[in-house]
């Protein structure tokens, strides 16, 4: 689903929206995102020019370096040695004419003794400083039209609009600080020149020029946070917007508040074609807090959770859904879906599900409520087992605000919903099996199943049973 959302070009657009997948936002932060991929959504040719001018910052921004450096202590210190620097030089410069017309070179031979000294105890910061600002700068100069063509796009959603002065620091944008900080980049390149190179230690050249990259940090270097936090969100907003401009027919999801619930008409996986996916109607809702999903193999049990799981995900990062309407409260989704045994670990397919159900007992304690998946449930161990536990299991998931769809092949789970005060709600899928050859509608229907294929398909294959 990432790699079907994402059109980020920037790592910072990757991770926001990596993070918005992984957790579930608040309500009103996902409000102002379906507001802002509203607007963004016809902004064809913004999202154009960002793609563009955000190719080469694919792979060369690294935003952790950029945050470390801005919040990095000074190295160019104590302050006074900038003033004594530039006093310095310009002592330099009169030496120089003393020894031009007077033809007296001592005091140039003094102050420029005077100068080596001071460049030989602050050689180690100086260039430090001076090679951090250079590689600092590469990875800014790589986001700088990106930063430019987001301020100058007028917005009228108000996340927008409060991202794009994030954008701002003492009064300047962030391109204006940026190429302030060129020009600082372009002195200390110059310091390879010959003739700056000859006239570096007299003029106290590379310490100015360390002193102002300094300055430049201290000014706007707590900023630099704060753009690439606006630029990742920006860029996130877009993958969501080009999601919902490719996908018309998706809504936004409708939230509520109350008892946790998730009622949806007609939902879809959005990773399967249009034209070969079935829709179902899940209700969870109306006191009926779980869905005990029965069916045989291959007829869908485990599709219907994928499906309902990645639409929560979807609607709680701030996205369109694959349905025709979905209204639910605040919810956080936990799944166990294919777990497997591990010989590495030495954990056995049962030992490891219910690890997962630990944690997912853990996660119903929190907020919001917890949407739970729970595919062939407690099938490693005996029916007796299977029974008890499964019926433990939802009780304690229950008690704890919980809602959830769980599938199995045990009909014997089926017969639960007597003990969970209509909590419960049973439904199955089913399918035909004519002629040697089986046949699935994909269907959610009302009840348990009332057939089973499974020595159906093993007969169908030539085994004698």
């Amino acid at each position: 689903m990432f790699e079907l959302l994402s059109s980020a070009r920037t790592r910072m657009g990757e991770e926001t929206l990596a993070n918005w997948l992984l957790a579930p936002s608040k309500v009103d932060e996902i409000g102002e995102r379906h507001a802002a991929v509203r607007e963004l959504r016809d902004q064809l040719n913004l999202r154009e020019d960002l793609a563009v001018l955000g190719a080469d910052a694919s792979v060369g921004v690294h935003p952790e370096a950029l945050r470390g450096w801005a919040e990095a202590p000074n190295r160019m210190r104590p302050e006074w040695i900038r003033w004594l620097s530039l006093a310095l030089g310009i002592s330099a410069v009169a030496g120089a004419v003393v020894w031009a017309w007077l033809g007296i070179a001592t005091p140039l031979i003094v102050i420029v003794t005077v100068e080596v000294m001071l460049r030989y105890r602050l050689r180690n910061s100086l260039e430090e400083t001076l090679l951090n600002s250079e590689h600092v700068f590469r990875d800014l100069g790589l986001l700088l039209g990106v930063l430019a063509r987001v301020e100058r796009q007028s917005f009228s959603a108000p996340r927008l609009k409060s991202l794009q002065m994030e954008l701002l620091s003492h009064g300047l944008t962030s391109s204006e600080a940026i190429s302030r900080l060129k020009t600082i980049i372009d002195l200390s390149d110059s310091r390879r020149n010959l003739i700056v190179g000859i006239l570096d230690v007299p003029l106290m050249y590379s310490v100015q020029v360390a002193f102002a990259a300094e300055s430049w940090r201290r000014v706007h270097g707590h900023a630099v946070g704060s753009w690439l936090k606006a630029i990742g969100e920006i860029e996130a907003l877009i993958c969501l917007s080009t999601y919902s401009y490719e996908h018309p027919d998706d809504p936004f999801p409708e939230f509520v508040k109350g008892a946790s619930c998730f009622d949806v008409t007609e939902i879809r996986h959005p990773l399967i074609p249009l034209g070969t996916s079935v829709p179902n109607d899940v209700r969870l809702v109306d006191g009926v807090h779980v869905l005990l999903v029965s069916g045989s193999n291959m007829s869908g049990k485990s599709t219907l959770l994928r499906t309902v799981g990645i639409n929560a995900v979807l609607a709680m990062a701030g996205a369109p859904v694959r349905a025709q309407h979905l209204r639910l409260t605040p919810l956080n989704v936990g799944a166990s879906i294919r777990i497997n045994d591990s010989l590495q670990e030495g954990s056995s397919r049962f030992y490891a599900e219910i690890t997962r159900l630990r944690k997912l007992f853990d996660l119903a304690g929190t907020e919001p409520p917890l949407l739970f998946l729970l595919d062939e449930l407690l099938q490693g161990t005996n029916s007796n087992d299977r029974r008890i536990g499964a019926e433990g299991v939802l009780c304690a998931l229950l008690n704890r605000g919980a809602i959830g769809l769980v599938t199995t092949h045990d009909l014997a789970l089926a017969e639960i919903d007597g003990t969970m005060n209509g909590q419960l709600h049973n439904v199955h899928f089913q399918e035909e099996f004519e002629n040697g050859r089986m046949s699935f509608d994909y269907r959610l229907r009302e009840g348990v199943v009332t057939k089973s294929n499974g020595l159906a398909l093993m007969r169908s294959i030539g085994l004698d049973v």
